[in-house]
């Protein structure tokens, strides 16, 4: 029987902005999302967002905070993952795209303005009421 995956999402804030990027070659292919992966066993919550987010970007965090949790399924894709989203403050960097095979463009949206369409987990985590 399958089992559900955890994601780590990593809302980094910027001047009031956002970091958004557009997903490639996974789940959600061409959908706009936060920077985040899978968290790895043994890690905590902090350690996975400060990681995938130097993994990814390039960019540097401050503090990491609990921001909320989503229950995600994907059914044409048979995946099933519970998001923990995080937040953060940006310290210093530009983003870069470092994984050129699951990542297309980082972009720093507007929280009232974000690219769509959006992938599922951030969509669900808007629908909570979350804001930056």
């Amino acid at each position: 029987m399958e089992q559900p995956k955890v994601g780590i999402g990593v809302c980094i804030v910027k001047n009031g902005e956002v970091l958004v990027g557009k997903r490639l070659n996974a789940h959600g292919n061409g959908t706009w999302c936060f920077p985040g992966g899978h968290l790895e066993f043994g890690e905590s919550w902090e350690e996975c967002a400060k990681r995938e987010v130097d993994e990814e970007t390039g960019l540097s965090i401050g503090e990491v905070a609990f921001a909320g949790v989503t229950n995600d399924i994907f059914k044409s894709e048979n995946k099933h993952y519970v998001t923990i989203y995080m937040r953060a403050n940006w310290t210093s960097g530009e983003p870069v795209v470092l994984e050129h095979e699951k990542m297309i463009e980082w972009h720093w949206a507007n929280w009232d303005n974000l690219p769509e369409p959006l992938f599922l987990p951030l969509k669900n985590l808007i629908a909570t009421g979350f804001r930056p």
